[in-house]
């Protein structure tokens, strides 16, 4: 195997493992430092959503990020008072439910996806 620079099922499954920590340190680094997602998405080359749920992986798994200046940018403070107070009474964080109840024609995906990145960041965690 290396001979012919083979590699195993292990070495990928590594490999992929430290790419994906790297991307998670660089998000939690950036947010830190109050970057712009669309700008995180632009130096990764990758898309908002898949920032957004690299995000949620972070908040998942334990660690609290502060998007309150991203938020604050995209959604005024009623907005996010209504979501935020959605997510306190609800059963479950479920996206799909929340736009159901909340409705579709009145908040985007996103803004559900990252008002629980912070209410778990700030309440559930």
């Amino acid at each position: 195997m290396e001979e012919n620079e083979i590699e195993t099922a292990s070495d990928v499954v590594v490999k992929s493992m430290v790419n994906k920590s790297k991307i998670k340190i660089f998000i939690i680094q950036q947010i830190d430092r109050k970057v712009d997602l669309e700008e995180i998405c632009e130096t990764k080359g990758v898309t908002l959503q898949e920032v957004i749920e690299e995000i949620e992986h972070i908040c998942y798994s334990g660690t609290k990020l502060n998007l309150d200046y991203y938020i604050n940018q995209i959604m005024d403070k009623d907005r996010q008072d209504d979501i935020f107070d959605y997510f306190m009474g609800a059963e479950t964080d479920n996206i799909t439910i929340a736009l159901e109840e909340l409705g579709e024609d009145e908040y985007s995906e996103e803004e559900l996806r990252l008002m629980r990145i912070k209410f778990l960041s700030e309440v559930a965690l």
